[in-house]
């Protein structure tokens, strides 16, 4: 497969289409949403993150996507196999929240109805807080969690779809190390070595897509281990976005296949998968402990997804070597989306 390594400059064009499509480390690509020339309702911008370990996680969305907003904000316990889940949308927003243009800089503060979340960018580190009323019989969830990067690399990537004025430019951020906590009532959940991800997405899209997306940070056996790997929307042909990294070095991986057994109905989302390359490079088990799936259906929206948490084992082959890791948690996902 070829792999474009994108150059330095602008996103887009005057005509509000992609200069090049392919992929990056770095966030190499100049995003101006005043290029977009599509209607701001196509134009679809969020930063998700997720942070956790083997026995709980926790994520926050903020999403400003053309005719709607969304806060999303979920507490998983991966021992008990349960979520407590809220979220908050409205329509309309047409870029109200004002969300920045690059990862690298500028701080996102959202207050809307009683929600209050603020994304800081501080020395050398993220600094999330919020507050989230009535998360649990009345109780407020309050986050105060500090994210430090732990390699220079990310996976960067400028995709675009058929329509030239439609694209999809995304940065996933892989080992996040964590410290601060999430208090629940009078629980508080400690996230100090926690490891965690940013899903950080601009774009203008099409209406329907499908995608497989699976994440996983975090030590094993003393190495640094974090990959992305994914597929489904737009055109890659001149990039994945299948990434590894291993301590501080970042390897590029080509196709990939989610393989989800199946029953007579549907996908059997906690049966274990298999997540497998054409060429041998990526051999990786998945056996799912939790399946956090949604069903949302409003006027012409309709959002099914299933993100699946649970431990990966297997193998990468990179550059002459075999990088092995057994039961690391991780997720992946495969979401259905007409938006």
């Amino acid at each position: 497969m070829k792999q474009n390594l994108l150059k330095k400059g602008p996103l887009l064009n005057k005509k509000g289409e992609l200069i090049e499509s392919g992929y990056h480390t770095s966030l190499i690509k100049t995003y101006d949403k005043s290029l977009v020339k599509n209607s701001r309702m196509r134009l679809k911008e969020w930063d998700y993150y997720y942070i956790g370990n083997k026995d709980y996680g926790l994520s926050i969305t903020v999403a400003d996507n053309g005719y709607m907003w969304l806060l999303s904000a979920t507490l998983l316990d991966f021992n008990l196999k349960s979520e407590i889940s809220k979220t908050k949308m409205g329509f309309m927003p047409f870029k109200r929240f004002n969300l920045p243009e690059t990862s690298k800089k500028g701080d996102i503060s959202v207050h809307k109805g009683g929600w209050d979340i603020l994304i800081k960018h501080e020395t050398n580190t993220r600094h999330i807080e919020a507050f989230i009323p009535n998360f649990k019989k009345g109780l407020p969830l309050q986050v105060d969690i500090y994210l430090n990067e732990m390699i220079d690399d990310s996976m960067v990537i400028a995709t675009p779809f058929e329509k030239k004025t439609r694209f999809y430019y995304n940065q996933k951020i892989n080992l996040l190390k964590s410290n601060g906590f999430v208090q629940l009532g009078e629980e508080i959940f400690d996230f100090k070595d926690c490891y965690g991800v940013l899903d950080w997405g601009r774009g203008a899209w099409t209406y329907h897509n499908i995608w497989y997306w699976s994440s996983l940070s975090g030590i094993y056996e003393t190495h640094k281990i974090g990959f992305n790997l994914g597929y489904g929307f737009g055109d890659t042909s001149n990039a994945s976005e299948n990434m590894l990294f291993y301590d501080d070095q970042t390897y590029k991986l080509d196709d990939v296949e989610f393989i989800i057994p199946t029953n007579d109905k549907d996908f059997d989302y906690l049966k274990p998968w298999e997540i497998k390359s054409k060429d041998q490079s990526i051999n990786l088990t998945f056996k799912p402990i939790y399946d956090r799936n949604s069903k949302s259906y409003a006027i012409f929206i309709k959002s099914i997804q299933h993100q699946v948490f649970g431990m990966f084992s297997g193998t990468f082959k990179v550059d002459g070597k075999e990088i092995k890791i057994k039961d690391m948690i991780g997720f992946a996902e495969r979401v259905e989306n007409k938006w």
